[in-house]
């Protein structure tokens, strides 16, 4: 039983993370950025902004200042790639010698193209361990059947996550291939997307699947040329992620390859939704110019999300790859 464990980021992920962890410490410090949250979390003991009929446990406690983590044994970053940098800067100064930090944002910082544990590592000078699976906040919250992997190159780190994530209903598989684990939640954002454009174009179930015969296996080849294990796409990071991602509403990137694939153009900025797949696509073209990879899934996306072409189009230039 651990005594103290934080979560950063109070959203969907966050609460669910500390929902499931619960049981086995003695209290999580949930951070929001907004005392507003922060007070009604305490208050109420529901997030109602995203879990309003979901009570959280008694012992999961709303802060709203990162000074208060500096004795916790492991912070669970819940937090989007994009201030990932920000706050390890922050938090560096503040937590412990031995905290052990847990990155479950799977994106790629947009200016630098690195993954989240080289930002957190250069940072904090401290390894994470890094999280990634068939996670659905809204499932989890409600405790029922889950799973992740974990993966970190630091075995007393990986073991002490494991150890606190693990309950009857939450499976944890972990490796030391962080590169092969990150990744893998990486591209399943642009696999989700892929998924959806045919979705929204009503492209027939035949082809649609074939087409994700295809993604799934340059997920493979893609992981091996950035340096991981193409075994580790089998896991639960990998295979249960990119399933649940590009079948499944839940997901957002998913919903705006549907959009996409119906026409209908989205303004981020008007909406306040944040697309982690966008960005990952940006990122993935260049990485495969710069490595002279091929990777016909990465060049539709990029077609029809960042150049908009035709929808119907690009489909048919990806089908003549298959």
């Amino acid at each position: 039983m651990f005594s103290k464990i934080g979560v950063v980021g109070a959203g969907a992920m966050g609460t669910a993370i500390s929902q499931t962890i619960c049981e086995n410490t003695e209290e999580v410090l949930l951070y929001a950025k907004r005392a507003e949250v922060t007070d009604s979390l305490n208050e109420t003991h529901f997030n109602k902004e995203y879990f309003p009929n979901v009570r959280l446990e008694d012992n999961i406690i709303a802060i709203n200042d990162l000074n208060e983590l500096k004795d916790a044994e492991i912070i669970f970053l819940t937090l989007p790639s994009s201030v990932m940098r920000e706050v390890t800067h922050e938090l560096k100064d503040i937590i412990s010698s031995d905290c052990v930090l847990v990155n479950t944002a799977k994106g790629l910082e947009k200016d630098s193209q690195k993954r989240m544990s080289q930002v957190i590592e250069e940072e904090t000078g401290r390894s994470a361990v890094v999280l990634s699976g068939p996670n659905i906040a809204a499932e989890m919250v409600e405790r029922t059947f889950s799973s992740a992997s974990i993966a970190c190159k630091n075995e007393e780190y990986l073991e002490k996550v494991e150890r606190v994530l693990s309950t009857p209903r939450f499976k944890v598989s972990t490796s030391d291939d962080v590169v092969g684990v990150e990744y893998c939640g990486v591209v399943k954002n642009v696999i989700a997307i892929s998924q959806g454009i045919c979705e929204g174009m009503k492209i027939n179930d035949n082809a649609r699947f074939s087409v994700f015969t295809k993604t799934y296996n340059e997920t493979k080849d893609l992981i091996e040329s950035f340096g991981g294990n193409r075994d580790t796409v089998d896991d639960y990071c990998g295979f249960g992620d990119i399933i649940t991602a590009s079948t499944l509403n839940v997901s957002r990137n998913h919903t705006l390859g549907v959009l996409y694939g119906q026409k209908i153009v989205i303004d981020e900025k008007a909406s306040g939704v944040l697309f982690e797949g966008k960005n990952t696509i940006l990122i993935l073209k260049d990485l495969c110019e710069l490595n002279n990879i091929e990777c016909a899934t990465v060049d539709f996306t990029y077609d029809v999300i960042i150049d908009g072409v035709n929808p119907k189009k690009a489909f048919e230039e990806f089908w003549s790859k298959l």
